[in-house]
């Protein structure tokens, strides 16, 4: 391990940089107490006084963890946030076309960028909102496609994947 301390100011303030030579990495501690950490994948990882954490990954998508909650945000614009706690382990996934939330009990609800709502509950019951929010469906088993085919709500659909 090399050592390195740079200081101004007569030592106001010392700013020390750690190399790692069999990890290849580098810890530089500022004087404010951030710790940056860089890998040789060019992965950086910032850890905040405050016991916030960021990691900024090679393909430019970035997480902050802080209080529980995580936020990813991916280079192509989706948002994931996931909020962790005693009673909750909530998911929120945000896209240019909708927003998901995907609740513990198994409960998933759509914000299409509408507005037009759809909830689906773990009994499979389906309830779809339209954009003033009111509901147009509430019945089990009916899907949101289903909805704008009677003409009940104006959507763009897209193709459901595994990721989704």
């Amino acid at each position: 391990m090399i050592t390195q301390t740079a200081s101004q100011h007569r030592c106001f303030w010392c700013l020390q940089i750690y190399y790692h030579a069999n990890a290849q990495t580098t810890c530089t501690t500022y004087p404010d107490g951030l710790e940056v950490v860089q890998f040789p994948n060019k992965q950086t990882e910032k850890f905040y006084p405050d016991g916030s954490k960021e990691i900024v990954f090679p393909d430019g998508t970035v997480k902050h963890l802080k209080d529980g909650q995580e936020e990813t945000l991916f280079p192509d614009g989706t948002i994931v946030r996931v909020e962790r706690s005693v009673m909750s382990d909530n998911k929120e996934i945000h896209m240019t076309q909708f927003k998901r939330r995907e609740y513990t009990d198994g409960t998933v609800k759509t914000v299409n960028c509408s507005g037009c709502q759809e909830t689906k509950y773990i009994s499979g019951r389906v309830k779809i909102k339209d954009e003033a929010g009111n509901i147009v469906l509430g019945k089990k088993q009916m899907s949101l496609q289903h909805a704008v085919s009677h003409g009940k709500c104006q959507l763009q659909f897209f193709a459901k994947t595994d990721k989704n």
